[in-house]
């Protein structure tokens, strides 16, 4: 027994001397102090040992014991003292200047996109527009046929569309391809007066490029009452051209063709890149188109049972990218929507 006793001194301080942290040292103090080393099994046995050598046994293993916590305490401070001559080391070499001011965190912002939205709506509300959105999964019905486009007019020739299965029984569904279907919704359930602004994303199915995308963001807008006319129209759609791109802006009306207005015509501003002298932006022209609109088409009334011997108004619908680009003078629509973190920090 006191053989084993030397064996587990000896181990027990030929491995105190190979620790270099406490966490290590925490470890050897279990085996060889804690409640199930062999010291401690050896001090716990020495009932069942003859008188003559418990005497010995137990006067050797308290030595033992004594000498390894001795020897456990003074790795400890010799080790706690490492550690805080390392610390030190490190606050040294790497200090830290708790005066200076934190650094800013990083926040986010609203999309381009999402900041015309508001800003062409805030525009329309002030003139006593309301804002309403529809879904962009319609039926042929409001998306087409509602709007003076059957399934044989030439003008869904413009309209490259993404259609949806459905059930043979159920009405041809599909992604919208413009936000006027709710022009349709709005009239059915509201008389008039009516002026509703409508902003919402669209889908069109054709290849992308700089100028075209399989999803763009559009703001449609319709006003029915009775004696509304054509000077309503311009009156109303140039007020917005001004406060939109200021008021130095020179706007132009002129006729244009869309299928459920009649007349139509286009809003065009003049050239902020070349005051009008012609360049590269606006195609040599000198303007810059930035909506369609015109006199909502009388079938398209009598469709939602509005008589067209009372009311009358006017619809205009805008691509939101394409303002962005004429305003910044963007020349690529994909960047929009090409999560590039670098494009979208400037707005």
């Amino acid at each position: 027994m006191l053989k084993k006793l030397d064996q587990t001194r000896s181990k027990a301080i030929d491995e105190l001397s190979s620790l270099s942290d406490l966490k290590g040292l925490e470890d050897w103090r279990i085996r060889h102090l804690g409640k199930k080393s062999a010291l401690t099994q050896i001090l716990r046995g020495l009932a069942a040992l003859p008188s003559e050598e418990r005497k010995a046994v137990g006067a050797s293993a308290n030595e033992v014991k004594a000498l390894l916590e001795r020897h456990y305490g003074e790795k400890k401070e010799t080790l706690k003292q490492e550690a805080y001559q390392d610390l030190e080391r490190t606050l040294t070499v790497e200090k830290i200047d708790v005066t200076l001011p934190g650094r800013p965190i990083s926040l986010g912002r609203l999309h381009p996109t999402t900041q015309i939205v508001r800003e062409i709506c805030d525009i329309f509300v002030a003139l006593g527009f309301q804002v309403v959105e529809g879904p962009e999964v319609e039926s042929d019905y409001y998306n087409f046929e509602a709007l003076n486009i059957p399934a044989d007019h030439p003008a869904r020739d413009m309209f490259s569309t993404f259609w949806i299965d459905t059930e043979i029984s159920e009405r041809p569904m599909l992604l919208r391809t413009h936000t006027s279907p709710m022009q349709i919704r709005v009239m059915e359930r509201t008389r008039p007066p009516v002026r509703v602004v409508v902003p919402g994303k669209c889908y069109r199915y054709e290849a992308t490029d700089a100028t075209h995308e399989s999803m763009f963001y559009q703001i449609e807008g319709l006003a029915v009452d009775e004696n509304i006319t054509l000077a309503d129209l311009k009156g109303t759609l140039f007020e917005f051209a001004k406060r939109l791109f200021g008021e130095e802006r020179k706007v132009r009306f002129r006729c244009d063709y869309f299928p459920f207005v009649e007349p139509g015509v286009e809003i065009a501003i003049d050239c902020f890149a070349c005051g009008g002298a012609g360049c590269r932006l606006c195609s040599g022209t000198g303007w810059l188109e930035i909506l369609g609109a015109g006199m909502v088409h009388p079938d398209v009334l009598r469709r939602v049972n509005y008589d067209p011997d009372v009311y009358t108004g006017f619809a205009f619908g805008l691509g939101l990218e394409r303002i962005l680009m004429l305003r910044y003078g963007i020349d690529d629509i994909r960047l929009f929507y090409s999560n590039d973190i670098r494009f979208l920090r400037q707005f």
